[in-house]
């Protein structure tokens, strides 16, 4: 088979619908739009939320809050998780995915929150630590560094 050989399948390509085209067409006089109104005219369409003049859903409901564009979205992790690694072990949040702990970095990278208690001495190094997550991991003798 050469490329001047190839055809679409059988009855795959549809001819275009000529309109305007006279009565015995089938598509002549209106055109297939009705006789008046404004959906007959030319550009006579009206945006998808418009509502015939009545107050659109989207005015009468109302807005609340404050989308912060400047927001970090960390992966949480807290002092819990770490449990489960052996004793002077460096976490960081490359091993933290491996270990299936956090599915992908965040924008803002790994938080580490301090619920439950550590019985390891680590050393992690994350983008951010709560107040209580730093005390806690000095007291177990490992500590903190935020890279």
């Amino acid at each position: 088979m050469k490329l001047h050989d190839l055809q679409p399948a059988p009855n795959s390509k549809k001819k275009k619908q000529r309109v305007g085209r006279g009565i015995g067409s089938g598509r002549g006089y209106t055109c297939g739009r009705g006789a008046n109104g404004q959906n007959s005219r030319s550009g006579g369409k009206v945006r998808p939320t418009f509502e015939g003049g009545q107050t659109p859903l989207f005015r009468r409901l109302p807005k609340r809050g404050f989308n912060n564009p400047n927001k970090k979205n960390f992966n949480i992790i807290n002092l819990k998780q770490l449990n489960n690694f052996s004793d002077d072990t460096i976490i960081t949040p490359e091993l933290l995915q491996e270990e299936g702990l956090i599915s992908r970095p965040a924008s803002a990278g790994v938080k580490i929150l301090g619920d439950g208690e550590l019985e390891k001495k680590l050393t992690v190094k994350a983008q951010a630590f709560s107040k209580s997550a730093r005390e806690k991991i000095a007291d177990a003798g490992g500590k903190a560094e935020v890279i």
